[in-house]
C-alpha cells in the first residue's frame, strides 16, 4: 500500500499551519517530536480510532509526517530535518510553544 506524501516544496504553509492547529494534531507531533518511530495505533489521543487516523492522514498530507506500512501496522515519524529545511524555525517555534490547559 503507497501513501500519498507530498514532497515539502508542493506544500503551502498554509497547509502545515493548519494541520499544527489542531490541538490533537499538535499533540501527536509534539509525542513525534524525540524523533522516534511509532505506531499509529500506539497514541492515547482520547479520540476514535476513525478521527485519529483522519488526524494522522491530515499530517501525512501537510507534509508533516512520513508513514510506513509493515503488515497491518503503521509506522508514523515527524519529517523534522526536511521541515526545518523547507520553514526554518517553524517547527521549533510551535514546539516551544505552551500547550493548552
Amino acid at each position: 500500500m503507497e501513501l500519498h506524501e507530498p514532497e515539502l516544496r508542493e506544500v503551502p504553509v498554509t497547509a502545515v499551519l493548519s494541520a499544527l492547529a489542531d490541538d490533537v494534531r499538535l499533540e501527536i507531533v509534539r509525542a513525534l517530536a524525540g524523533g522516534d518511530e511509532r505506531i499509529c495505533g500506539t497514541f492515547e489521543l482520547g479520540v476514535a480510532k476513525a478521527t485519529r487516523s483522519h488526524h494522522f492522514k491530515v499530517l501525512r498530507e501537510a507534509g508533516l509526517t512520513r508513514t510506513r506500512v509493515a503488515g497491518t501496522s503503521r509506522y508514523v515519524r515527524l519529517r523534522r530535518d526536511e521541515l526545518e529545511r523547507a520553514y526554518p524555525g517553524l517547527l521549533d517555534a510551535v514546539l516551544a510553544a505552551p500547550t493548552r490547559p
